[in-house]
């Protein structure tokens, strides 16, 4: 099938290539003309494992190709999917400038029946709004062309995005009418060939699932950030506390472990988008509302841990820092605890030098301007003159380290662990001053 893929950004580029290693003829769109010219050079612009192979492998075969040429993008797919950005706006709501341009654009091009899937992650009635905005493009053209909008949400988790699109737990489809219905349906059939996983509904169902899929998770990680301090008062483990729940099969394993706050693209963002959405149509989302609010406190409760342990004299301390992205296996920053503690730290006088096996580069573009922050090329580098060691990122390279070395290393035998990766109790045995995320706290004096 021929489809095309507006925006490559992390969900366009993953759905174009994976719509390509099935064998379909694909070209993804960009107005951005130097990421363009790095995709079709064979070079990825985002950390994903396996992407940059992909898409390799299946330019070399023409299954996937790259271009600014909107016209040419319109005219290739009978499905065009939109896949463009939805940042927040100033008031949380998401912001559909992009979306709607797009949908502009198939307006003014198209000229046989299309197949317009919104990918992007989108409010309740955006479909509408796309059908609208393509439909008074066409009147204003003279033509009455058939088209079909249909929601088809992405639930790609990054680091994992190659596995979950290739073999995915379930495909939402909302479509109004059997055409969308049935084209959709063809083109899944190679990812739903063991057992049926598409779920049928109406656009709206299916725009507000991804949005509930979304504030769902984060309500576990906040709802387990608000346990885990609890648990720091009185005197309990929350590693104890998550085993001890995850075992009820209504609970599971899943988004239960305590630590710095969830950051990227996609829970922030869909948490604000959703408690504006309630707003507009006069319900309050107390618990949408409350969630957004714990995870906003627990990004600063490791500098609060850092702060109290140096009775609140941080100025001219530097402080090492493990993992800058969100989470393991991208290099993404957007609403990084990481960032929260830099400018806590920064805010305070003290200097940071942070290391991350991915997201170097990103965070040397954040804090180009902040001569506090050091980004360091290996994790070893930054220990050196540290006064403290902070974890904030659970990649594996950090979960078994030499422990002798970073305690003759650092300064301060100290280490704040965002992500409860090490065990109290031995750390304590190594002479460390640890802090972890609801596991009690050994208090030590430091003048």
């Amino acid at each position: 099938m021929k489809l095309s893929i507006f925006g490559t950004g992390y969900v366009g580029l993953v759905t174009g290539t994976c719509f390509a290693e099935m064998g379909n003829d694909v070209l993804c769109v960009d107005v951005d003309a130097d990421k363009i010219a790095q995709l079709q050079a064979g070079e990825v612009p985002i950390f994903e494992p396996g992407l940059e192979a992909m898409v390799r492998s299946n330019s070399a075969l023409n299954q996937l190709s790259f271009t600014t040429d909107i016209a040419q993008g319109v005219s290739h797919g009978e499905i065009i999917f939109i896949a463009v950005g939805t940042p927040s706006d100033e008031d949380g709501s998401a912001d559909l400038k992009y979306v709607l341009s797009v949908a502009k654009s198939i307006g003014e091009h198209m000229q046989h029946e299309k197949v317009i899937v919104d990918k992007s992650t989108v409010p309740v009635g955006t479909a509408d709004q796309v059908q609208h905005t393509i439909a008074q493009t066409l009147k204003a053209r003279g033509v009455n062309l058939p088209f079909h909008v249909v929601s088809n949400p992405e639930f790609l988790k990054e680091g994992a995005a190659i596995a979950d699109f290739m073999k995915p737990d379930r495909i939402v489809i909302g479509a109004s009418s059997e055409h969308g219905a049935r084209v959709m349906d063809q083109l899944y059939a190679p990812f739903n060939r063991n057992h049926d996983k598409v779920v049928h509904m109406d656009v709206r169902s299916a725009e507000l699932t991804k949005y509930a899929a979304n504030v769902m998770l984060a309500t576990r990680i906040s709802l387990m950030n608000e346990l885990a301090n609890l648990a720091d008062r009185l005197d309990a483990d929350i590693e104890a506390v998550r085993r001890g729940i995850g075992m009820d099969p209504r609970i599971g394993y899943h988004f239960i472990y305590a630590g710095t706050g969830y950051g990227g693209s996609c829970f922030p963002k869909d948490v604000k988008a959703l408690i504006h959405t309630a707003a507009q149509v006069g319900y309050e989302a107390k618990i949408v509302r409350g969630v957004e609010a714990v995870n906003a406190a627990q990004k600063r409760v490791l500098f609060d841990k850092l702060s109290n342990h140096f009775n609140h004299k941080l100025e001219g301390r530097t402080f090492a820092m493990w993992g800058l992205a969100f989470k393991p296996n991208t290099d993404d920053m957007r609403d990084a605890p990481s960032q929260t503690l830099i400018e806590l730290l920064t805010a305070a006088g003290a200097e940071v030098k942070a290391y991350d096996p991915e997201a170097r580069d990103e965070a040397r573009r954040l804090f180009e301007d902040k001569a506090a922050v050091t980004v360091c090329e290996n994790r070893n580098d930054t220990l050196v003159d540290a006064d403290g060691l902070i974890v904030v990122t659970e990649w594996n390279e950090f979960r078994s380290p030499d422990f002798a070395a970073i305690r003759e290393t650092l300064n301060t035998p100290a280490i704040f662990d965002g992500r409860n990766l090490y065990d109290p109790d031995h750390m304590r045995q190594l002479g460390f001053a640890y802090y972890a995320i609801g596991r009690g706290d050994q208090a030590v004096e430091v003048s």
